[in-house]
């Protein structure tokens, strides 16, 4: 005998088969894949410029804000995208030490002040490396963070007047022309430690100034400075007894000054230790005390010309320290 929850349960059975052989008579679609969304890439040049600002008086001025700043790329203003104040970004520097013997009695002053700066300036996310030059230019140190390194490599400093393979290893080639060799050696630490490195980058240059023997000429060192983003600081310190009548006969000091106005940096001049010194700390407030600006060029062309950069700052009697220019990027 069959129950109406009988008819019931067989019904539900007939309508199941029913939906099954639906389902296995419907060919199974294909899910389409996931479109992704478009990705749009622009490729932008960037140009930085670090500054400091100094009031009338010399003074460092350090609260000013992006509005503040004026940039012009070959006399049209530039919109300024990027802006920080007492950048903390990563510190390279490279210290080059002239060790050609018409330094020879001012290299214990040399090795004292700069042991000194290296403890002043350095944070735990800043390096520095070490380079002499005379006939030579040797990498006494590659780039380190720890100030002891740089200090024992300060004391392997000495004056090689003539000949002779160099005493350190590292990227730099062995120079051996003769003379003081100033130009490659600003060169070298341009182009084969600082071109690769991010965050900024200086060179501070002790010397008299004199070059006697670089295979690279001044305009090439600078041009290499400036492809590479590097502020190059000069410190004239100079034996005037070595030179005679008081330091008369001297001629070396707009070598350093043109090296270091081109790129953003300025020129010290030590007449003995205690200016060395206070040379050193002038440098160490300046890298703390400057402002990060950042602009892409109205003028994209990629053709490898020099572009000539102003920065000037709102506010009386205030003067501007930045570099002179950049070569825009080439061809891929």
């Amino acid at each position: 005998m069959v129950t109406g929850v009988d008819r019931k349960l067989n019904f539900l059975r007939i309508l199941v088969l029913a939906f099954a052989a639906i389902l296995l008579a419907t060919p199974v679609l294909a899910q389409e894949p996931e479109i992704p969304e478009p990705t749009i890439r622009v490729d932008v040049s960037v140009v930085n410029v670090l500054c400091t600002v100094r009031d009338r008086d010399g003074g460092l001025v350090g609260n000013l804000d992006r509005s503040d700043f004026n940039i012009r790329e070959d006399g049209k203003r530039q919109e300024i995208l990027y802006f920080s104040r007492e950048t903390k970004l990563p510190l390279t520097l490279g210290l080059l030490v002239d060790s050609s013997i018409s330094q020879q009695r001012l290299i214990p002053d040399e090795q004292s002040a700069a042991a000194a700066f290296f403890e002043q300036v350095l944070t735990p996310q800043d390096a520095a490396f070490l380079v002499s030059f005379d006939v030579n230019v040797d990498l006494l140190q590659d780039i380190t963070g720890s100030v002891d390194f740089l200090r024992q490599a300060l004391d392997r400093i000495r004056v090689n007047a003539g000949g002779g393979a160099g005493t350190a290893g590292g990227p730099f080639p062995q120079v051996q022309s003769g003379g003081t060799h100033l130009f490659d050696a600003v060169y070298l630490a341009a182009d084969e430690i600082l071109r690769t490195e991010t965050g900024r980058k200086a060179l501070i240059l002790i010397s008299d100034g004199q070059d006697h023997g670089s295979m690279i000429d001044r305009k090439l060192a600078i041009e290499t400075a400036q492809r590479a983003d590097v502020i190059l600081y000069g410190i004239l310190f100079y034996d005037r007894g070595f030179y005679g009548w008081g330091g008369s006969a001297y001629r070396g000091d707009r070598v350093l000054k043109d090296m270091a106005e081109e790129t953003g940096g300025r020129l010290f001049e030590a007449r003995n230790n205690r200016e060395l010194h206070s040379a050193f700390e002038q440098i160490s407030n300046e890298l703390r005390s400057q402002y990060s600006l950042g602009y892409s060029p109205t003028n994209d062309a990629r053709d490898g010309s020099y572009r000539r950069v102003e920065v000037r700052a709102s506010g009386r009697g205030y003067n501007v320290q930045a570099r002179k220019g950049y070569y825009a990027p080439g061809r891929k």
